[in-house]
């Protein structure tokens, strides 16, 4: 009894040591199979939309929006959307909380019928946060690339505007879709910089803020584009070398971690699982 005890805490520990070790090859792996597009996130908000829309029937946070913006605007969702799933999601909250009070003891169950609410509220906002995050990150990686591309077609005669459409239709990801989005926008009539303004807004990221700057200093200066470009690709990299480096940093402690407080355990459990098989195999523990 004892033996099976501890084989399967040592099991339990090394299963969940090991799903923490490999939770970032999972996160990329979603990354590069295109999670969000069709991913049941997004059906979930928008069904949690349509029953509580008329909840929401007032005015959304000016600052939904830009987090919405910042997130991708993914499923096509709005701020009235997100709003009304707010709104479900803390009145489902609070009625789950309800039903599974009446199994906890005492306080337990009062603070599940508080918080419950509040986490169902908030669950949305760590989505769209989760969200924007995986965003940046993806535009740091891509936009070293992107101003090379954009900066060989600067040289070649290309103006501005049709250079960054041209790079974003060619290339994938968030930061060439939002160059799509601006050469479109200048094509039909939108002065460039408003629509890289407006790109700003959508990209909240420092080093977009730094290439918008300079783009708008160097065309009203008529500074040469091309060494404006290849030096923000410069500090673009050094910026992704500097976020590796920082990320590798904080991996190391985090697996030694995993590392001494679970899989450590798990191999010590199952080394004394054995033990206790063969001494009660042998009678080595009498009165037992």
């Amino acid at each position: 009894m004892i033996a099976g005890g501890l084989s399967f805490a040592a099991a339990a520990c090394a299963v969940v040591g090991v799903l923490t070790l490999l939770g970032d090859y999972a996160r990329i792996g979603r990354r590069r199979r295109g999670a969000g597009r069709g991913a049941p996130g997004p059906r979930l908000l928008r069904g949690l939309a349509t029953v509580g829309r008329r909840a929401a029937g007032g005015r959304a946070p000016r600052e939904l929006e830009d987090r919405i913006a910042a997130a991708g605007r993914p499923g096509g969702l709005g701020p009235r959307e997100v709003m009304a799933a707010k709104i479900s999601a803390a009145t489902a909250g609070g009625i789950g909380g309800a039903m599974l009070s009446v199994a906890l003891p005492g306080r337990l169950g009062i603070a599940l019928i508080t918080l419950a609410p509040a986490a169902g509220f908030l669950a949305p906002d760590l989505w769209l946060g989760r969200r924007a995050a995986h965003r940046a990150r993806a535009v740091r990686r891509e936009l070293p690339t992107l101003l090379d591309l954009l900066r060989v077609t600067v040289d070649a005669g290309a103006s501005l505007t049709a250079a960054m459409s041209e790079v974003g239709d060619r290339a994938r990801g968030p930061l060439a879709q939002e160059w799509r989005v601006v050469g479109r926008e200048a094509a039909l009539g939108v002065p460039l910089s408003e629509a890289l303004e407006a790109m700003g807004r959508r990209l909240p990221q420092p080093e977009v803020r730094t290439l918008v700057g300079a783009l708008d200093r160097a065309r009203r200066h008529g500074a040469p584009l091309g060494s404006t470009l290849a030096a923000q690709a410069r500090d673009s990299r050094l910026a992704v070398r500097r976020a590796v480096q920082e990320e590798a940093a904080k991996a190391g402690p985090k697996i030694q971690l995993v590392v001494a407080l679970l899989l450590v355990p798990s191999v010590l459990l199952m080394v004394a699982a054995g033990l206790m098989v063969a001494l009660l195999d042998s009678g080595g523990l009498p009165g037992v």
